[in-house]
């Protein structure tokens, strides 16, 4: 791990030598959402031994979504989409022929504190885990959210987060399955037991596939295999869905949540846990949680190949992300003064020069 004596600017953190070597031969970059310091976080690495790191503001960031070149962040009252324009990150005045992606604002919904949680895109058509009313969500100009589905346990559309709803699994295009803290509903009922009160529900059908489950978040299919993180106990589950049973992975003794596939590898998230809430103060798990994170995983041995932890400014992540075939991204927020000059047109793009 690298170390440093002087006093540490924010979000410092340390990692091991193979991190910026393995973005480096992915050509990748990590994105994070940090809900509690209110961050979109990019990781990437312009050299092989060099780790580069961009924090932009986005209040209360949570569920991220990536597709080609569109990004999606969840905020505390609103949902911007941003779009990379590569001719604009090569032109960005502060800083030319650095940049070689630029991710810039394109639309914000207003929706109110709803918490949305993952995210991802069906049919073209931006779809999010609405964890304040239990249900899965599409969004347009007329309503802060318009309902798509919900769980058969969940008797009304109410601002009560009853389950709380949180995860998403894609596959073959479609939401596939979803997990909740629990199979309840009345106001906040999930936390009565949220050691072992949470279900992994499949969606098509409706049918819960597991329950007990401690704190399951994250659901995800990779290489035809159903992936889900337990964060209460620091586990990665595989989910044998024909016999509602899984198996544990890896025990990564960290509050895990947030995952992410690129190549072989897997990067999870983890968090280090709020000894102030009733939500996890008392989880088995919370001693161990100190520090917030990404762990890197080779899938086709189990193996833990790096880790990143940040030693101020990170507490809780809540989404990763891997933006595929970019080495030094940058973003912009929809409050950034670089957004009055962007100007992108069908067929070209370019910064406006101050009046």
């Amino acid at each position: 791990m690298q170390k440093n004596s002087t006093p540490l600017p924010p979000f410092s953190s340390k990692f091991t030598p193979e991190v910026p070597e393995l973005l480096y031969q992915l050509n990748c970059t990590i994105a994070l959402s940090t809900y509690q310091a209110g961050k979109v976080v990019f990781l990437s690495a312009s050299k092989a031994d060099k780790l580069v790191q961009i924090s932009r503001t986005f209040e209360g960031a949570m569920g991220i979504a990536v597709e080609k070149n569109k990004l999606a962040v969840a905020c505390k009252n609103d949902l911007t989409i941003l779009a990379n324009t590569p001719a604009m990150a090569k032109s960005y005045p502060p800083k030319k022929n650095i940049y070689d992606a630029m991710y810039l604002p394109r639309i914000t919904y207003h929706t109110g504190n709803l918490a949305l949680h993952d995210m991802n895109w069906v049919n073209g058509k931006l779809h999010a885990i609405n964890t304040l009313f239990s249900s899965i969500v599409t969004l347009d100009e007329d309503a802060s959210f318009k309902e798509v589905w919900r769980p058969k346990f969940i008797s009304e559309s109410a601002a009560e987060d009853r389950c709380h709803l949180n995860g998403m699994a894609m596959q073959n295009g479609d939401i596939e399955f979803v997990t909740a803290l629990g199979e309840v509903d009345k106001f906040h009922a999930w936390r009565q037991n949220k050691l072992t009160g949470g279900v992994l529900i499949h969606v098509p059908t409706n049918e819960i596939i597991l329950r007990n489950l401690a704190m399951p978040h994250s659901p995800r299919v990779y290489n035809n295999k159903l992936y889900v993180l337990l964060s209460a106990s620091g586990e990665l589950a595989e989910v044998d869905v024909n016999s509602g049973s899984y198996k544990v992975v890896k025990n990564l003794e960290y509050f895990v949540r947030g995952m992410a596939k690129h190549g072989d590898y897997l990067f999870i998230a983890h968090s280090k846990l709020r000894h102030n809430t009733s939500a996890f103060r008392d989880l088995p798990i919370a001693e161990k949680s100190q520090k917030a994170g990404v762990i890197i995983m080779h899938l086709p041995t189990n193996n833990i190949v790096g880790r990143i932890i940040y030693e101020n400014s990170v507490d809780e992540i809540y989404d990763v992300k891997i933006i595929p075939n970019v080495s030094r991204p940058n973003i912009i927020n929809p409050t950034h003064e670089a957004t009055k000059m962007a100007i992108v047109t069908e067929t070209d793009s370019y910064w406006a020069v101050k009046n």
